[in-house]
């Protein structure tokens, strides 16, 4: 069924006689569905986070049933080829990745934030679905690629961006002790990927992004998402312990630098490659 409504999705013959405000309705219309299809593990999750008794279901803690249902729906979106296995190997090195940071996050001498309920299926205080939060966004990117026939433009050499990367992935783990770079590496990013356009297409004609923008825009959403998961409880800053407080807008930036390690990661997968042009100036 699936596989259908994405057909419909992206194939659609030019059409010249669409104009004026009818295109722009039109386009901006099937950009909605097909980001709403793109987020679909990281929706589904997401609801499932929100709908999630507190005390769990059946004696299962909560944490519990949000593993066992990411893992659910992981398993449901290969067996209908909605996945294909690279995406599963890259979508699991986002969950090692992003619990890998987790566990330092929590830990007794950080603790930048806690996850307050008892799970069965907690390594050092920090629950395994944990990852798919991070693997959401992976999945998201991965979707999103290829229901916009994304098309790079101008990248910059694998060298450096693999690099960058690295050193933004590090410097969640360094700033504790080192002081914090993200602004510096913030800097580094504007400027490599300053001439770096992504070409998307919502109906039938490809529209043009600075690349930038997109990592922006898809670290607020996820800072957005952030503040509603606090908000429920799944896990807590401490300033928050007391009473829910909206989490610092500076963690929107964090995000945003996220989401610049996860799209090199997605960028690397074979088959995505081949819609990357990399600079050669």
């Amino acid at each position: 069924m699936l596989n259908k409504i994405d057909l419909w999705l992206m194939n659609h013959q030019p059409n010249p006689q669409l104009k004026g405000i009818k295109r722009f309705g039109v386009e901006f219309w099937f950009f909605g569905l097909k980001e709403a299809r793109a987020c679909l593990f990281a929706g589904v999750f997401f609801i499932a986070m929100f709908l999630m008794p507190k005390n769990g279901i059946a004696g299962i803690p909560r944490y519990d049933l949000l593993l066992i249902f990411a893992l659910a729906v992981q398993y449901l979106m290969f067996h209908f080829k909605l996945e294909t296995l690279d995406e599963i190997k890259s979508i699991t090195l986002f969950h090692l990745v992003g619990f890998a940071l987790e566990l330092f996050k929590t830990s007794s001498s950080i603790q930048s934030w806690a996850y307050p309920d008892f799970a069965y299926t907690k390594i050092f205080g920090v629950p395994l679905f944990t990852g798919f939060m991070y693997a959401a966004v992976g999945s998201y990117i991965i979707q999103a690629w290829r229901l916009f026939g994304l098309q790079i433009r101008s990248h910059p050499p694998y060298v450096l961006s693999t690099l960058t990367a690295v050193l933004i992935y590090l410097n969640f783990f360094t700033h504790h002790y080192i002081g914090d770079y993200r602004w510096y590496l913030a800097a580094f990013a504007l400027g490599l990927y300053a001439r770096t356009a992504v070409y998307f297409t919502p109906y039938d004609k490809p529209r043009r992004m600075p690349l930038l923008l997109s990592f922006m825009l898809i670290g607020f959403f996820i800072w957005l998402a952030e503040n509603l998961g606090t908000l429920i409880g799944i896990w807590r800053y401490p300033n928050q312990i007391g009473a829910w407080s909206l989490v610092h807008v500076s963690k929107w930036s964090a995000w945003a630098l996220l989401v610049v390690m996860t799209f090199t990661i997605v960028a690397n997968l074979k088959h995505i490659k081949q819609t990357i042009q990399v600079s050669r100036d």
